[in-house]
């Protein structure tokens, strides 16, 4: 079985993970930029200092370079001829080579002034220098030293640890409260199941608590359908049980008349006959339905059905019926195609048929016909001038044991689940079922398949 991750801890390691990246890139910016306003800061002053004492040269001579810069440590002062020679150092330096490959010494002979800065990498500081020509040809030029700011935040790591450390502990801690301000609103949504929408917390969760209504809507429904489905087959089935055990008994307690046998008997045929055909149904209706949960296509093997051969056959096989009842069977079929099953479409053409037959009157006319719609869909049709149905009862008559009349439907021998099995077909063919009725004078049901697909 798969382990299931906690949301809230996976929420609270996010939100920690973020506030660790931000803290150590807050701090590697912070310290690009200090390092580079530092830097810019130190040259700006190198460059004020630098006119100063060549302002302070070219009044005073050698004599301010020798009295003022052996006291100042941090600033080192070369004085350059312009083939690079050194004419005066103020360090202690005793090798001096000559400076004409600086940087900063050319662009200074170039365009009157130049800097740069160079870093050592065995003593770990910075030098930034500073040029300038004077007006006798020479070159002045400032270094300062400077700590590596690199090596100045080494120094400050433990400190900066301990910063780091202590804004992660309070960033967990806000994260912790977050996350479970976060999740609270979820938990209480399952709390209230049976109306979950009017309790979600967020507009990402609307999708979530819908399908959740409606599937448990769904439950219900199916739970409210399948109780009254109980409760009507449990009436239906002890109906004809009743008569047929009532009969039965009066012929073995000899209650019955020897002549009277045999209409007893036709009674309790024709009970058995209406228990049987109602099994039927039920099993076929419930077949159908666990083809439907299972895949609405899957059971079905497609092969091409030609509706109006099935049609013609249908109308043969139901003429005895409708003679029964002096009611006219036509069968006017164009040339149709289904994909689908013939047993089913059979069922399908039946269940209409046999219901439009049913519910007509003496002399009425029932009319089979099928044909090609101009997008190519085809359909079947089974038109007839019976009694109708009222409109009030239109978007009823294909549940299950629903009857309009019921008087005449059990007079008729009717199970009240024909147009149920005749919806779980259309259903399982992708098929749309339209109705039209008037009370007195018919009723005309439709039922249009897909069209085929489009060959390439």
């Amino acid at each position: 079985m798969k382990r299931l991750e906690s949301m809230a801890r996976r929420i609270w390691e996010c939100l920690a993970l973020i506030g660790l990246v931000c803290v150590l890139l807050t701090a590697l910016g912070t310290a690009f930029l200090f390092h580079r306003a530092f830097g810019r800061q130190l040259d700006r002053d190198l460059a004020r200092t630098a006119e100063a004492v060549a302002a302070a040269y070219e009044n005073h001579g050698m004599t301010v370079l020798e009295d003022y810069f052996p006291m100042r440590d941090s600033l080192r002062l070369t004085l350059i001829e312009p083939d690079g020679d050194v004419l005066y150092e103020s360090s202690d330096a005793t090798d001096i080579e000559n400076h004409l490959d600086r940087p900063e010494v050319q662009s200074a002979l170039e365009s009157g002034f130049g800097a740069a800065t160079r870093r050592s990498a065995t003593v770990g500081y910075e030098t930034h220098y500073y040029a300038l020509r004077l007006a006798d040809g020479n070159i002045l030029r400032l270094a300062d030293e400077a700590d590596d700011l690199w090596l100045s935040y080494t120094q400050a790591l433990p400190w900066l640890l301990v910063g780091v450390l202590a804004v992660l502990a309070l960033g967990a801690l806000l994260a912790w409260r977050l996350t479970r301000r976060l999740v609270r609103p979820i938990t209480r949504m399952a709390e209230h199941l049976d109306d979950i929408e009017a309790y979600v917390p967020y507009i990402e969760l609307e999708p979530l608590a819908h399908t959740v209504q409606q599937d448990r809507k769904l439950r219900e429904d199916n739970e409210a359908m399948r109780r009254e489905f109980t409760a009507n087959v449990s009436h239906e089935l002890k109906t004809p049980l009743t008569s047929i055990s009532g009969f039965a008994e009066m012929i073995e307690s000899g209650m019955v008349k020897p002549d009277d046998v045999p209409a007893f008997a036709k009674r309790i045929h024709r009970e058995a006959k209406r228990m049987i055909a109602l099994v039927a149904d039920i099993l076929q209706l419930s077949e159908l339905d666990s083809m439907r949960e299972e895949d609405k296509r899957k059971e079905i093997v497609p092969e091409p059905v030609d509706l109006a051969a099935l049609l013609q056959d249908i109308a043969v096989n139901m003429t005895v019926n409708a003679g029964k009842t002096y009611v006219t069977l036509e069968c006017d079929a164009a040339p149709a195609v289904v994909q689908g099953s013939s047993d089913l479409l059979a069922e399908l053409a039946t269940n209409l048929c046999d219901n439009a037959i049913r519910y007509n009157r003496p002399g009425g006319r029932v009319v089979l016909s099928c044909g090609t719609d101009a997008d190519g869909s085809p359909w079947l049709n089974v038109e007839d001038n019976g009694i109708g149905i009222p409109k009030e009862s239109q978007s009823r008559i294909f549940e299950r044991f629903y009857r309009v009349d019921k008087s005449r439907s059990k007079a008729t021998g009717g199970t009240g689940l024909g147009l149920a099995i005749v919806k779980h077909i259309a259903m399982l063919h992708g098929a749309r079922i339209d109705l039209k009725s008037q009370v007195g004078t018919g009723t005309t049901i439709r039922v249009t398949f897909p069209a085929p697909p489009q060959e390439q």
